[in-house]
């Protein structure tokens, strides 16, 4: 069980908690229209309560994901997670979000390589996925940072604002994995 990973002097990711659900509510709502255009549940998301409840349901026994929040000198940026973890098949896919105040400072391309090394060190993953959606320029210059491959277009990948969304696919080997950041 993965807790907490230090990235830096300033960037520390830790596994959610109750403690969690309010500044992350706050941070969603204070940026609300900018998070909506790329995460599908900012519009679901109307108190704190609800970002709790999310929360919960990370800890049930049949989830497969483990969300940390990124800490940015100490102070609340966003969230970094594995999804659809596969121990069976030896992968999972890395999801990401951070407030646009946050953004341009390397924060979430060094969070992501950081979790790449749990993935393939701790964990003992074999392949690490992200998915962006088409056009969401600053998600998937992320993967491209860290050399990632693109393997191409999942089509009708996500369901976004009433609609379906495209989504660029990149993966990441563990033999190919050299730490770029």
């Amino acid at each position: 069980m993965i807790n907490s990973l230090t990235v830096s002097h300033s960037i520390v990711l830790y596994r959610i908690s109750y403690s969690d659900a309010e500044p992350l509510f706050l941070l969603i709502d204070q940026n609300r229209e900018r998070l909506r255009n790329w995460l599908p549940f900012v519009d679901m998301t109307t108190n704190a309560s609800q970002t709790e409840a999310f929360i919960g349901s990370l800890f049930t026994p049949h989830c497969r994901e483990m969300v940390f929040t990124i800490r940015y000198h100490n102070e609340t940026a966003g969230l970094i997670g594995f999804k659809d973890i596969d121990r069976i098949n030896k992968k999972l896919e890395i999801g990401y979000w951070i407030a646009p105040q946050f953004e341009g400072k390397g924060i979430i391309t060094k969070s992501v390589a950081a979790m790449i090394d749990a993935a393939f060190e701790k964990m003992e993953m074999n392949r690490v996925q992200i998915c962006c959606g088409v056009g969401n320029i600053k998600s998937s210059n992320v993967p491209k940072r860290l050399n990632f491959r693109f393997e191409g277009i999942q089509r009708n990948g996500e369901w976004l604002n009433g609609q379906f969304i495209d989504l660029e696919v990149y993966s990441m080997l563990k033999n190919e994995w050299k730490k770029v950041v």
